[in-house]
């Protein structure tokens, strides 16, 4: 395994354990060149390639790094852990796989990456939302952020407000 701060090729393992249903094998790594630690994660690939429909569409391979990708893109300087994260992607992609055995839409996709994200971090739900929704104006954009700060029965524990004090717009 190729470290990612120094690119040597040399490591020892330090710790290995299962995560995600036993469907994932995380390692915690040591760069024996440079003595810095890395984790990395083994998935088996799935013997069924699942593809995904676009809005134009077209199919393309689905590719868990562009879920990865959206969902980071999306919690951007927002105060959660890389790990979160990985959980986030990984409950989207349950969710995907338990569902859909061939194809699956994008719009099924966002769906649920809308779903997990508006339970984990509201503003990152709403970065999501103004890309996948594809607003055609600031009054859509502002009407979906009202409508998250009026679900305050769906607040989770730790969270910022959407705008600093509640009801301030």
């Amino acid at each position: 395994m190729q470290c990612p701060f120094c690119k040597a090729n040399d490591d020892r393992v330090i710790d290995s354990r299962s995560t995600d249903a036993d469907r994932c094998v995380r390692r915690r790594r040591e760069c024996l060149a440079c003595g810095r630690r890395f984790t990395t994660y083994e998935r088996a690939e799935t013997a069924v390639r699942l593809s995904v429909i676009k809005r134009d569409g077209s199919r393309v391979p689905y590719e868990r790094s562009k879920l990865e990708e959206s969902v980071r893109r999306s919690a951007y300087k927002r105060p959660i852990s890389a790990e979160r994260l990985e959980q986030v992607v990984d409950e989207i992609e349950e969710r995907i796989f338990a569902s859909h055995e061939r194809e699956v839409t994008s719009q099924v996709i966002g769906e649920r990456v809308s779903e997990v994200l508006r339970r984990v971090d509201k503003v990152a739900y709403v970065r999501f939302a103004s890309v996948y929704r594809q607003f055609e104006d600031v009054g859509d954009f502002i009407d979906e952020a009202r409508d998250v700060l009026e679900r305050a029965d769906e607040d989770v524990p730790g969270q910022q407000p959407l705008f600093g004090a509640e009801g301030q717009t």
